[in-house]
């Protein structure tokens, strides 16, 4: 008997009919987060070689509709995709090499999360982006 994974758990949680290409695709936004597209259609390629681009997008699409995945797209970047759901957490990108990391949501005080004029929203997220430079790219001396 072949005991269930925690993806197939997953999406039939989230009321996702199971399949190869739903599996893979989630095996790999887990395994690397902060994938594009193109990176998750590699990862998802070494297990299913024929699977489509197409597929991998919807598959993509439909995980994110039903919150097993989130979608960040920080300016100038492609869609980049990350398992981490279910809390407001914030990302710091450098602006030399696009690597992408989390950032836990400030506590205490925090103005800048807080609407100064809802316009009539119901408010159940922010999204933040800090930008700078990642210690990589610090310690490689500029060239000229």
């Amino acid at each position: 008997m072949v005991a269930t994974s925690k993806f197939e758990r997953m999406l039939r949680g989230a009321v996702l009919r199971v399949t190869r290409p739903r599996v893979a695709v989630l095996t790999a936004v887990h395994a690397h987060p902060h994938a594009d597209t193109l990176s998750i259609l590699g990862a998802v390629r070494r297990e299913l070689p024929d699977v489509s681009h197409q597929a991998v997008y919807d598959v993509l699409r439909a995980l994110t509709a039903a919150g097993l995945v989130r979608r960040i797209e920080p300016a100038g970047s492609a869609a980049r995709y990350e398992s981490r759901v279910g809390d407001n957490h914030h990302h710091v990108v450098c602006r030399s090499c696009g690597a992408i990391a989390d950032v836990d949501c400030a506590v205490g005080e925090t103005p800048c999360l807080t609407a100064s004029d809802n316009q009539g929203f119901s408010i159940d997220e922010a999204e933040v982006i800090y930008w700078g430079v990642c210690p990589g790219c610090v310690a490689v001396p500029a060239t000229s």
